[in-house]
């Protein structure tokens, strides 16, 4: 299909989409290790982008994973405020939609990574907002 690839052993990506950022990879490393199954990453649609789509048991997990290497204007946790959450339910009710999933259980979950690699600090919060 236009724009999308699949990648031998990963779920469908956008193939326009940029290359995940460290964190982002991380993210899913380590939840993929704790038994989550990756769905779609770095899905971009009108008005907001999906970092990581997951499964958890029987529910749609969106993750967004924030990032901050200084705290000086706040950590990853505080850089996901109101407007931001709300562009991540919008472009989960558009994936949910596009993929016949709306009747699907669904949780926000966020993935927080401050400082840089090799060694940041990192916390997964589940049903964040």
């Amino acid at each position: 299909m236009g724009g999308r690839a699949t990648r031998p052993g990963g779920p469908e990506l956008n193939a326009r989409a940029p290359a995940p950022h460290w964190a982002e990879r991380l993210a899913r490393a380590e939840l993929e290790a704790r038994g989550l199954v990756t769905l779609d990453a770095n899905v971009r649609s009108r008005g907001g982008e999906l970092d990581l789509v997951m499964q958890d048991g029987g529910a749609v997990v969106f993750v967004e994973v924030r990032q901050r290497t200084r705290g000086g204007f706040g950590g990853a946790a505080e850089s996901l405020g109101a407007r931001k959450q709300a562009k991540v339910r919008r472009a989960a009710e558009r994936w949910l939609a596009r993929h016949g999933r709306h009747e699907d259980p669904v949780r926000f979950d966020a993935f927080l990574v401050d400082g840089d690699e090799p060694a940041p600090t990192v916390r997964h919060v589940r049903d964040a907002f």
